[in-house]
């Protein structure tokens, strides 16, 4: 058949226009020796292009790189500034907003700047005890100062002199080196893990950054201000070391680091990340339409901005859906087809945390979605269902323990605006 493709199984046949190239993947299920009535079919398409396959120009999910990376300048200048200066910095941030995406950037230019610099990156987000955090933190500082995986198991060897390292090496030597210790070992010599970076550093006349994600999960560990004040009384100590920290629980971030009880109060500067400004999400948007040959208008990209508050994360996910819908001009109706869709997209996810939410939750979200300022007013409590005082205080509380609501400088707002337009146009309406 001319100008067509045609794909055929055991029961299907597919006939596509040539002009697209098609990935099919067909997953049989069989019953009994018998073919199942029903076959799973996920079928990706991407035009063909004379260059290759059209990647979306936008990404969301993971960490943001090159072109893909916006604005923040002035955030990234500062950290590659504290980076190379060996200034501790922690980043308190709302989820999703582009902190590991600067962190990543930053680390790169940093590094670019300064031949001697070594950034560690360690992720604290499975890590729920403080063995697993010890042998996360070896591995990770020998790997970020080891060329190769046999200078990394001489340094696992030579660096510790109480504890006897377990190394294990895979298949493939490319890979880091897998570090151990017998826990009890660790628990009477937690020194030789905790100044490990700063050893290495001062033997080979290196600087090295400690990137930590997720640190707030160290309240989850057995007894966690103590632990913070062992990790407080060796990391102040380091001159060749320094420690950038953050996570994306921030009222978690907030306790650890801004309570004046805390161990790690004043530990370093202090960087709040805000939303990113309209103007730059435009020109973003503009910029990586026209890498791809589309465009979209003003009013268009200015929408994206407005439905999902500037949230970085959303703005580049809303982007996506719009450029898949567009063929040559995005406009505001195909921006507001693709806000529907994710919309629809996530409402079982919304649903889900709906659930979990109790009726003075609810009733205090459904006052604050409609504007009221003064929700623990007799007025508004009534009008609201809403039982008392009390009770406002205490479901603010709870859903900004919930990651909900965000409270920056007293001003309360959703972290998710997505849910917070699925709350006002789809629950509170029914």
């Amino acid at each position: 058949m001319q100008g067509r493709d045609v794909f055929y199984s055991s029961s299907i046949t597919l006939v596509i226009p040539s002009a697209f190239s098609w990935y099919i993947i067909c997953i049989y299920t069989f019953c009994n020796n018998n073919l199942c009535n029903y076959i799973f079919c996920i079928i990706f398409a991407a035009k063909k292009l004379k260059t290759g396959i059209m990647e979306t120009p936008f990404i969301f999910g993971k960490i943001a790189t090159e072109k893909n990376f916006t604005d923040r300048e002035m955030e990234t200048a500062n950290l590659v500034q504290n980076f190379t200066s060996l200034i501790n910095t922690i980043i308190i941030s709302p989820r999703r907003w582009g902190k590991s995406s600067l962190v990543n950037k930053a680390a790169k230019l940093a590094m670019e700047k300064n031949n001697n610099l070594r950034i560690c990156h360690i992720d604290l987000f499975n890590v729920r005890n403080e063995e697993h955090f010890y042998s996360l933190l070896a591995q990770k500082v020998i790997a970020a100062t080891s060329s190769k995986w046999e200078e990394a198991v001489e340094n696992a060897k030579s660096f510790f002199s109480h504890l006897v390292p377990k190394i294990s090496i895979g298949t493939d030597p490319t890979n880091e080196v897998s570090i151990d210790f017998d826990w009890e070992d660790v628990k009477r010599n937690p020194d030789e893990v905790l100044d490990l970076a700063e050893k290495i550093a001062q033997k080979k006349g290196l600087k090295i950054v400690i990137c930590v994600d997720e640190f707030q999960n160290i309240a989850e560990f057995t007894d966690p201000d103590y632990f913070q004040k062992k990790l407080r009384s060796h990391w102040q100590q380091h001159q060749s070391v320094a420690y950038c920290l953050y996570g994306s629980k921030r009222h978690m971030m907030m306790e650890v680091f801004t309570n004046s009880s805390k161990p790690f109060y004043k530990f370093g500067n202090l960087m709040f990340l805000n939303k990113i400004d309209t103007p730059y999400l435009v020109e973003f948007f503009n910029s990586r339409f026209e890498d791809t040959g589309k465009k979209i208008n003003e009013e268009a990209a200015n929408l994206i901005v407005e439905l999902v508050d500037n949230h970085p994360y959303y703005a580049q996910q809303l982007a996506q859906q719009s450029w898949l819908r567009t063929n040559d001009v995005c406009t505001i109706e195909i921006v507001r087809e693709a806000h529907a869709a994710l919309v629809e997209q996530l409402s079982l996810l919304f649903v889900t945390i709906t659930e979990t939410l109790t009726t003075q939750q609810l009733n205090y979200l459904k006052a604050l979605i409609a504007g009221e300022k003064a929700i623990s007013s007799t007025d508004v409590m009534h009008r609201y269902q809403i039982s008392s005082p009390t009770s406002v205080a205490r479901s603010k509380a709870a859903l900004i323990k919930n990651d909900i609501l965000d409270n920056k400088a007293g001003e309360i707002s959703f972290q998710d605006p997505i849910y917070a337009y699925w709350l006002k146009n789809e629950y509170f309406t029914k």
